[in-house]
């Protein structure tokens, strides 16, 4: 239906710096999934993990993903979005891609590089934001520290999904789960999280908690588990809400300036 849109979040664990293997993993995983699915969302930094040391790493690994990703996306017939280590002009990005089946690319360079984990000495930070238009639907993707600046997440375009694709540790996982009520309670979009689980290399531990918030901040779905999870979005949950309760309406005007 064109007001609805069908997602797939895979939750999962991921191979240290081993972009082949993480995506024949997720190629698996990808032939798991159950129904009509319109878009597929894949954590952070999905084909290596949270990884400071990107020079491990082939140079063109990201440009092998991106194909990846493209050649899923149209056998498939499904949308893939996620973030993956990316080379470009002599620089690192942690960068987000969005997928579409025929092939349209855009993404999204991650603007809050995580400095308690020394993000911002590795990899360029990124200087704007994008909404995507797909299947009637108006999305903003951005990935795990951004969560916690509401500034840069701010409905100002309207979008009506904010997706956040993360490597969220367990320790912190309490932030995860209210940060995402938040910024679907204040923006009155659905709000997506997609976390990895399992151990990393460093000793991390993730715990999951994928989930997916309507514009009240409540949970349609949401899990500890390795698993792919399933959800429906519906644009009149959306328009119903903000027509009744017009909250955007009062919001701040402001322009993002640095």
């Amino acid at each position: 239906m064109e007001n609805e849109l069908k997602l797939a979040l895979i939750q999962s664990s991921l191979v240290w710096e081993n972009p082949e293997k993480n995506r024949e993993d997720f190629s698996k995983k990808l032939d798991s999934i159950n129904g009509e699915v319109d878009l597929v969302i894949l954590p952070e930094m999905f084909t290596t993990a949270f990884t400071m040391t990107p020079w491990n790493i082939a140079k063109e690994e990201g440009e092998e993903t991106v194909k990846w990703m493209q050649k899923e996306a149209e056998r498939k017939k499904m949308a893939l979005t996620g973030s993956m280590v990316y080379f470009a002009d002599g620089h690192y990005y942690n960068r987000l891609w969005f997928v579409e089946p025929n092939g349209k690319s855009i993404f999204y360079d991650k603007r809050h590089t995580f400095t308690l984990a020394g993000e911002d000495k590795v990899y360029n930070k990124g200087e704007k934001r994008i909404v995507i238009n797909f299947k009637g639907f108006r999305i903003c993707p951005l990935i795990c520290y951004d969560l916690r600046f509401p500034v840069w997440a701010r409905n100002t375009e309207d979008y009506d999904v904010l997706i956040y694709v993360a490597n969220w540790p367990q320790p912190r996982i309490n932030a995860w789960d209210a940060l995402l009520k938040a910024r679907a309670i204040e923006n009155m979009a659905y709000v997506i999280g997609v976390n990895r689980t399992g151990t990393d290399n460093t000793g991390h531990s993730y715990p999951g908690h994928s989930t997916v918030n309507n514009v009240f901040g409540e949970p349609i779905v949401f899990s500890k588990e390795e698993k792919v999870l399933y959800a429906t979005l519906d644009k009149k949950h959306i328009s119903e809400a903000r027509e009744k309760l017009k909250f955007l309406d009062d919001k701040d005007q402001f322009n993002l300036i640095g």
